[in-house]
Order: structure tokens, then C-alpha cells, then sequence
């Protein structure tokens, strides 16, 4: 019977957990897909770019909402059985508190291996995968990004200006500025021109204009009745280099140990940047050790079936549960603050989740008398 009664909990609580994820989720996706939408109308990406992309983000979206999403389960779960007498079904049974606690406790162990995989080893190579993917992209809306008379930027170190167009391509009066380097740049211009799709991206191709080089030593002209200009050869200024938060977990491991302990094994060129270090500490801890929380978490959204004897604490006690869930989650969230590549200090975060468990429990047993049947 107890078996049967535990079942129906944790089939509840999963089945709700799925449900608001799956609807919070989707709704932070589509609130950052709004946001996103500057690599179409600024940077020149496509619509299957920028779709691809947002889509990448929807693994990063999940593991964020899980910590609170299972407190919300276990909280709104278990007020439902006190609310429509359920809870009863436990006590009749011979179940005490303390027994339906450990069981949370133990089912919370399902959503901590889950979150702990699809950080370390989902969510960086799908950022990732993201990021490469706007990188071998071209500027593929460079029609549409083309204003009447006014200065574009949509690619790295180039410039357009162009004074008219019409729907077939043709264009009048361009200008563009390309930086070669600090000391070097190119300025063409030219009564008109057409834009030219091929396999590779598009092509200018201009008439009846001429090519400025500019140096710091000299400075030299090129007039030409007609030429090409791929465009294809120009990157995004969406930023393509990777990320911290993008690098697989075995590097950024690789270079903790490194700097902890001082091993010269496989030296990461990431390894190198000092300032890096800190950040790297910083993600490891949001991959590994922030999912604990969730054990912490458990147990306060699992005290909601712990009665206070005060009648004042007893009025507000569904209250004080949830700001103090609610509390520890962000709290879990800021204590990747404190991390900074040290050791000693870094252990001494990482075990406060540890800590806060051994702490709810020695409370239980001393406001039990150290006799949890009490309970």
C-alpha cells in the first residue's frame, strides 16, 4: 500500500513538473527570441538562422527553470493534498512525516542527475553548436537590411551607403567603406550597381566607378568601368567566438584542476588567461554544484506537512515555506558570485548546499527530542 501511495506522489509531482516546464520554458523561449531578432533585422542572418539558433537555446531555458519549477511542484502538489484532506491517506497508513520527507528527499535525487547531465554534457555543445552556426552562416538578408540613403553596417569592417534601388537588385550611387586593418581601408564607389546571389553569398557587381586605397605612407586611385565585390568573404558582427558558458565541460575541468592543484597536464590555451580562471570556476559550479540545491529545496517545500504548534507562525506558514523556497533559490543562484578560482574558499561554497541539509535535519531532531516518531 505504502509503495501505491508514494507512486501516486511522485507521479503527481512529475507530471505537473513537466507540465510547468514545458509552459515556462516556452514562454522565457519566446520572450528571448524577441530579443534575438537583432540577428535578422541588424546583423543580415536568415530566418532559418535565426530559428536554428533560438531553438539551441531551449536546453539552457529548461535547466534554468528547473530548481524552481520542482520546488513549485512539491509546494502546490502537497498544499493540494493537505487542502482536499489526501495527506490523510499517509497517517492512516502508518506513514509519519518524517518518511514522506525522506522520500522527497529521495525522489529530488531523479531531478539532480538530470539537471547535473544536461548541464555538463547537453546544454554547452548545444550553445555551442549555435554559436558555429551563425559563425559559417552568411549575411543572408542583405537585401532587405538596405536602406535608401542611409549608412549600414551589417558585416565586421564594412560600410554601405547607397542613394537608391529598385526591387530588381539594381542600385545607384554606392558607396562602401571596407577597414583592412588599423592603418588601411578601401573606398569604392559607383554610379550603379546589381546585387547578385550565387552559391556562396551575395555579389556586388558595380559600374562605372572607382577604388580608393588608403595607407598611412600613401594613398592611391583605381577607376573602373566594371568589377565584383563578394560579400560572401565577410563575417557577422554577431559575436561568433565561443564562450565560457560554450566550452565543453572537460576543458573547463581540465583547467580547474590545473589551477588548484598546479598540474601542467594538457594545458588549455583558455588556461592561460588569468582573468579567465575566475569565470571558468564560476561555471563549473553552476554545472556541478547548484543542482544540490534541488535537496535543499526538497526539504523546505516538504515541510509544508510540518505543522508550527504557534498558532501566529501556523496562520502564515504556507507563506514563510514559499519565501523561504523561493529565497534559497535565488540565494543558490547569487552564491556562483563568491566563487573565485581559490581552493579553499571555492570547497567552502560548493558545501553549503551539504551543509543546509545536515542543518534542516539536526533541527528536526531537536525540535523533536531527538525522536522522529514524534513526528
Amino acid at each position: 500500500m505504502n509503495k501505491l501511495i508514494y507512486r501516486k506522489l511522485s507521479y503527481d509531482i512529475l507530471i505537473f513538473f513537466l507540465i510547468a516546464s514545458f509552459c515556462i520554458s516556452i514562454i522565457i523561449w519566446v520572450i528571448q527570441a524577441v530579443n534575438y531578432l537583432e540577428i535578422v533585422s541588424d546583423d543580415g542572418h536568415s530566418l532559418k538562422t535565426y530559428f536554428t539558433y533560438t531553438l539551441l537555446s531551449l536546453p539552457k531555458i529548461f535547466t534554468r527553470t528547473i530548481v524552481f519549477v520542482f520546488f513549485l511542484s512539491i509546494f502546490i502538489i502537497l498544499n493540494k493534498y493537505e487542502t482536499q484532506n489526501e495527506i490523510l491517506v499517509f497517517w492512516i497508513n502508518g506513514l509519519k512525516k518524517i518518511n514522506l520527507i525522506n522520500f522527497i528527499l529521495r525522489f529530488s535525487i531523479l531531478f539532480v542527475i538530470c539537471q547535473i547531465f544536461l548541464n555538463l554534457f547537453v546544454v554547452p555543445p548545444a550553445q555551442n553548436l549555435g554559436r558555429d552556426y551563425l559563425k559559417v552562416s552568411n549575411i543572408d538578408f542583405l537585401p532587405k537590411l538596405i536602406t535608401k540613403q542611409k549608412f549600414i553596417d551589417v558585416a565586421k569592417n564594412l560600410t554601405m551607403f547607397v542613394e537608391d534601388y529598385d526591387d530588381e537588385g539594381n542600385l545607384y550611387k554606392v558607396y562602401i567603406k571596407e577597414e583592412l586593418d588599423n592603418q588601411k581601408s578601401k573606398i569604392i564607389t559607383s554610379n550603379n550597381g546589381k546585387i547578385i546571389q550565387s552559391s556562396e553569398g551575395y555579389i556586388l557587381k558595380l559600374f562605372d566607378g572607382g577604388i580608393i586605397n588608403l595607407a598611412l605612407e600613401k594613398t592611391y586611385n583605381l577607376n573602373f568601368s566594371s568589377t565584383e565585390y563578394d560579400l560572401s568573404n565577410f563575417s557577422p558582427k554577431t559575436i561568433t567566438h565561443q564562450k565560457i558558458q560554450e566550452t565543453e565541460t572537460r576543458r573547463l575541468f581540465l583547467c580547474l584542476v590545473n589551477k588548484y592543484f598546479e598540474t601542467n597536464n594538457e594545458i588549455e590555451p583558455l588556461c592561460t588567461d588569468g582573468g579567465a580562471i575566475e569565470q571558468i570556476a564560476q561555471e563549473m559550479f553552476k554545472r556541478s554544484i547548484l543542482p544540490l540545491y534541488i535537496f535543499v529545496i526538497s526539504l523546505v517545500a516538504s515541510s509544508l506537512i510540518i505543522s508550527p504548534k504557534n498558532k501566529f507562525f501556523g496562520r502564515f506558514h504556507k507563506v514563510n515555506i514559499f519565501i523561504c523556497g523561493v529565497g534559497l533559490i535565488i540565494f543558490s543562484q547569487f552564491s556562483s558570485r563568491f566563487i573565485d578560482g581559490s581552493l579553499i574558499n571555492d570547497m567552502i561554497i560548493s558545501l553549503i548546499p551539504i551543509t543546509l541539509i545536515l542543518l534542516y535535519y539536526l533541527i528536526i531532531f531537536i525540535k523533536t527530542n531527538f525522536n522522529l516518531t514524534k513526528l
